[in-house]
């Protein structure tokens, strides 16, 4: 009788030791840590993120307003929509932006960790590593990003993501799920191409073995800083061009056309409007993010 009763228990420790085994896996681990990065981030950033939209969306449909200030929209959107207006489309924010982390962080870690053997990338290295990385988690995630899109626009009023989805499918296809998609990319991927390079030439030549573990963090933040400002400035006329298109598929349907369109009506200038909260969002986020990361996988016995 005592034997038959510790079999099914010794059994129940294995599949316990199993399961603990799995959800412990490296490439897991650097996928939860990236997700409450993306999280921290994306709650506090997202008006920055709606502002940015709103002063690209503001130009096709306030003729004459193409010089309002990021000010001047802050007030506007609290005086008329409230200060958790500034909030709006935060859930397909937290949607895209908490799986699309970790996602982004997950492939990083792996592809690293299979291909660079652990070893500190180079400079070109860690370009291609942000470009496919990004890329991956970019066409996973793009049908969300363009209902995020259009819920900051302020143009739609759509019930759910789920009803938004759905709609979009409905009268637009599986073309107005994806549109965009080139623009996305030809943001999202160079910026993190750029940014990670940036960041790890950055934190060689500035991080020390016999630094305080105190200024670690710190460290990493400027880093992170440094790097975002310059990758933020080269993606803007992609993140400008994204939001025509995505915002107002039925005028923009293609790059070449929607760049065309933006030069005849408001010059070079117009490709970069919202670069100031773009800017400070994309900088502030990719930094905490990086940072809250790191600190998380040190913490997991991983490097980063």
């Amino acid at each position: 009788m005592i034997q038959k009763s510790r079999t099914p228990l010794l059994q129940t420790q294995d599949v316990g030791d199993r399961v603990e085994t799995l959800m412990l896996h490296p490439v897991i681990k650097a996928f939860l840590c990236g997700s409450i990065s993306g999280t921290c981030s994306t709650l506090l950033f997202q008006p920055l993120d709606l502002l940015k939209t709103r002063l690209q969306i503001v130009q096709t449909t306030q003729p004459g307003s193409k010089h309002i200030g990021m000010l001047s929209l802050l007030i506007r959107v609290v005086r008329t929509e409230s200060l958790l207006g500034l909030w709006k489309g935060m859930s397909p924010s937290i949607v895209r932006c908490v799986p699309g982390v970790g996602i982004y962080f997950g492939t990083l870690y792996f592809v690293k960790e299979h291909f660079l053997l652990g070893q500190s990338p180079t400079a070109f290295q860690s370009v291609m590593l942000g470009i496919g990385s990004r890329a991956f988690a970019g066409v996973c995630l793009l049908p969300v990003t363009v209902v995020k899109t259009r819920y900051e626009s302020g143009k739609y009023g759509y019930p759910s993501i789920y009803g938004a989805l759905k709609s979009i499918y409905r009268t637009e296809g599986h073309k107005g799920l994806f549109s965009g998609m080139a623009a996305t990319l030809l943001r999202d991927a160079p910026f993190s191409g750029i940014y990670l390079m940036f960041y790890n030439q950055t934190k060689g030549l500035v991080m020390k073995d016999d630094m305080d573990a105190t200024l670690v963090p710190f460290m990493n933040f400027s880093c992170g800083i440094f790097a975002g400002i310059l990758a933020s400035l080269a993606t803007q006329p992609a993140d400008v061009i994204k939001t025509y298109m995505q915002s107002s598929p039925e005028k923009f349907r293609r790059i070449d056309q929607t760049v065309i369109l933006i030069l005849k009506d408001y010059g070079p200038f117009g490709l970069f409007s919202g670069c100031i909260p773009r800017a400070l969002r994309r900088t502030l986020m990719a930094a905490m993010s990086w940072t809250v990361y790191e600190e998380m996988m040190a913490k997991m016995g991983l490097k980063s």
